[in-house]
């Protein structure tokens, strides 16, 4: 059931997770202030490595931790789409940080994924294989965010959690993805990191 705010507005619902303070006063503004449209929401907190996905009606429908870019960065270097695919050097690989109209898409496998910018190659993916030196599994499933930093930039979930979360939500409609950033102050706009 959606929990409705003042004059029927949605409100963000995190059930029985306690996030932390920057994603709650996010997603709590994304509904409050409609920002959504009526649309589900993720927000991203790179601060703790970890993805929070609601549906349009403002329930959490889950959360994960996350692999991020392996820099650290809140922008996109320029032309980082055009290089997609091929060798991105080690410090352009960030996670770019704002508010994304996202949209559900494939990749050049084919693979279902979530556009969060697709100019700048940046999605929501599920974890793939990788080389076993990366450990990616593991740093997934480890009890701290710091070694959470191995992507070229995408935001990666296990797959699971993708099937059951993310393809029921974000992979089914447009969405609009909050990337909270760790080197600026959290503004719940989320206009801070430049991005539209």
């Amino acid at each position: 059931m959606a929990v409705l705010g003042q004059a029927g507005t949605v409100r963000a619902d995190f059930v029985d997770v306690r996030p932390s303070d920057d994603a709650r006063r996010v997603a709590e503004w994304a509904f409050d202030h409609r920002d959504a449209q009526g649309r589900p929401v993720a927000v991203v907190d790179k601060k703790n490595a970890r993805i929070y996905v609601f549906g349009a009606d403002g329930r959490l429908r889950g959360t994960t931790p996350v692999l991020l870019g392996l820099a650290r960065g809140d922008k996109s270097a320029p032309g980082i789409g055009e290089m997609a695919g091929g060798y991105i050097p080690a410090g352009l690989r960030t996670t770019p940080a704002g508010r994304f109209d996202s949209e559900p898409g494939h990749n050049a496998r084919g693979e279902s994924i979530v556009w969060v910018d697709y100019d700048a190659a940046f999605a929501i993916h599920r974890l793939r294989p990788a080389p076993a030196v990366e450990h990616r599994p593991e740093r997934l499933s480890s009890d701290t965010p710091d070694d959470n930093r191995i992507s070229q930039g995408c935001v990666i979930v296990p797959g699971g959690f993708f099937d059951q979360v993310v393809a029921t939500t974000l992979g089914r409609e447009r969405g609009v993805v909050y990337v909270l950033p760790e080197a600026e102050d959290v503004s719940p706009s989320l206009k801070v990191a430049g991005n539209p």
